[in-house]
């Protein structure tokens, strides 16, 4: 009997969604059947987006970009951290977060598909003396957050892109 109406609850939520023009996001996919990610080998970014590419599309990543139908190299990858505000007691009150990576998309035989590009985020973070470990786990999650949103940007990008004939 229980069981009958968690079928029926479950079914009716099920409807109230489809209702209601709910869909879930779908993340942009990448155009080509293979990609080599030249990355340098501490770029958090380059491992974030090769993990992304093995675990959430068709496309499969080359060992070398002679294999590659697409070569996206990352040309660099920064953050940075600078004081926004102070407060009365001239302590720190406030940071601004910065994180830029720079890009370029080229077929196998050389040319842009994407020319060398920029994204850069920024973010607002408060500081309190009080709870330092609290906010540098905040500033970590910031940073990773624009990590990740800077992959959803490229994959738009990337996604408008085709290989010439």
């Amino acid at each position: 009997m229980l069981r009958r109406y968690r079928t029926w609850i479950g079914m009716g939520a099920l409807a109230l969604l489809a209702g209601c023009g709910f869909q879930p996001v779908v993340p942009p996919a990448v155009p080509y059947q293979s990609v080599y990610v030249n990355a340098p080998d501490y770029s958090s970014f380059g491992a974030q987006f090769k993990r992304y590419v093995e675990g959430g599309s068709k496309t499969r990543l080359a060992p070398s970009p002679a294999e590659a139908q697409a070569v996206l190299e990352i040309m660099s990858e920064r953050q940075e951290k600078q004081i926004l505000s102070l407060n009365t007691a001239g302590k720190v009150a406030e940071f601004l977060l910065r994180y830029q990576v720079t890009f370029r998309l080229r077929d196998k035989d050389n040319r842009d598909l994407i020319a060398p590009s920029t994204i850069a985020l920024e973010r607002d973070v408060t500081f309190n003396d009080d709870e330092v470990l609290g906010s540098e786990n905040e500033e970590a999650f910031l940073f990773n957050a624009m990590r990740n949103e800077a992959i959803q940007q490229m994959l738009v990008r990337m996604s408008a892109t085709r290989i010439p004939a």
